[in-house]
């Protein structure tokens, strides 16, 4: 579609029906709006290719200074070590970042639209905080850099670029170790549907049983936090669930759970294995030592800060998502010899 020539906010306004104070509130990401209204004003965006003034300028004198990065939260060691990576790159870059935390917001689209107008570029940890309908809005007028989520949900067309980790290899691995072993009630622990990664890693431990003939069972459908952690291994305790390995979408769950167990009286890995992902620093120092999957946290920060700098600068998409790799580690909590 070609773009709209002079598109101001004048010409959305009467698009969508509403007066251009409501364009402004729309744009800003205010919750005053009905959602009715706002889809109508995003649609007008849309169709006519409307630039918020601000990023107008800052693209025409090719002028940037700051990036967005949106991610749920900042509790656990993840997204504090994928914001280093994000924050450090940038800054080497002479750019600074506007953080937005999504968990929580009443209208994330709201959010991420009025965070488009204050920056040149936005990285989004997974495809559940940029809706369809916001990355159509920006699609050709805002690089967006997708992190950690997966191709076939990944809305927006050429403005969108995907970096990620790989993920179902590796799961598949790790299970399989699990399954050497000789444990034959594994449990995977964590919810695959918000987050395309830890889809990514459950179905690896689908296939890892299917390689065998065997049928994984559903998974534990629990938030990646600790405090969950501790809910699943008291569920385990009770006699609620049984297993004898734990798979976890993450380190943050693997830990907690052990910890609950041990304290609890329960031998990890003797009664029951448990194993994570992330490798996270105190991964290496817990007794067993926890086996997981490295993968690049802090690299994933560095290279979408890269890549949404190279792509504000005009660099064209790469034509396809970049993978880094990750690595099982094998340490003592899956049942391997401790050194």
């Amino acid at each position: 579609m070609t773009p709209a020539v002079g598109a101001t906010i004048y010409s959305v306004a009467e698009r969508a029906g509403v007066s251009i104070a409501t364009v402004s509130r729309v744009l800003q990401g205010r919750a005053v709006v009905s959602e009715a209204t706002r889809q109508k004003v995003l649609e007008a965006v849309e169709s006519l290719h409307y630039v918020p003034l601000g990023a107008a300028r800052s693209l025409a004198v090719r002028h940037h200074e700051a990036y967005g990065l949106v991610i749920p939260e900042l509790t656990g060691p993840y997204y504090s070590e994928l914001l280093m990576g994000f924050e450090t790159r940038a800054a080497e870059l002479g750019q600074s970042v506007i953080l937005l935390l999504a968990n929580g917001k009443s209208d994330v689209p709201g959010a991420v639209g009025h965070l488009a107008t204050r920056v040149d570029g936005i990285a989004v940890l997974g495809s559940a905080a940029l809706p369809p309908t916001l990355a159509r809005a920006l699609r050709g007028r805002k690089p967006v850099v997708v992190i950690a989520g997966s191709s076939p949900h990944v809305p927006g067309g050429d403005s969108v670029e995907l970096v990620a980790a790989e993920n179902v290899h590796s799961a598949e691995q790790l299970t399989a170790h699990v399954l050497d072993h000789g444990r034959s009630r594994l449990l995977y622990v964590g919810d695959p549907d918000p987050a395309p990664d830890i889809s990514e890693r459950y179905a690896g431990f689908v296939a890892a049983h299917a390689a065998r003939g065997l049928v994984a069972a559903e998974p534990v459908r629990v938030p990646f936090r600790e405090s969950e952690g501790v809910a699943v291994a008291d569920r385990i305790l009770s006699g609620e669930l049984e297993a004898d390995a734990l798979v976890c979408a993450n380190d943050e769950l693997a830990l907690s759970i052990m910890t609950r167990l041990q304290d609890a009286g329960r031998d990890v890995p003797g009664d029951i294995a448990v194993v994570g992902w992330d490798d996270v620093m105190t991964s290496r120092y817990v007794r067993p030592g926890m086996t997981t999957v490295r993968q690049p946290v802090h690299e994933l920060g560095v290279l979408a800060a890269e890549r949404l700098h190279q792509r504000v600068d005009g660099a064209a998409p790469l034509p396809a998502p970049v993978l880094l790799p990750t690595e099982v580690v094998l340490r003592g909590s899956c049942g391997c010899p401790t050194p």
